[in-house]
């Protein structure tokens, strides 16, 4: 017998496995409008939270956040969920 790996073999796709455990999405061109548009909302909404949070620190209260939810959310990257 042939006791070559193939390319579907698992010692092969266990070298593939990345530093998570979640797969990666592959995403197409299509899809990159979509993404723009998504990381632009992030990167408003985030800016508009730490601009109430300067000005007027009580809303956050009303809104259901707390402060240090309202810092970790700010400090996230566009890309970051």
């Amino acid at each position: 017998m042939n006791d070559i790996p193939t390319l579907g073999s698992a010692p092969h796709q266990a070298a593939w496995s990345g530093p998570c455990d979640t797969p990666r999405r592959r995403y197409g061109l299509a899809m990159l409008p979509r993404m723009i548009a998504t990381w632009r909302q992030r990167i408003y909404f985030r800016r508009d939270l730490e601009e109430m949070a300067k000005a007027n620190p009580h809303l956050i209260d009303d809104i259901g956040m707390k402060k240090w939810q309202v810092e970790t959310e700010i400090a996230k990257h566009f890309w970051e969920r």
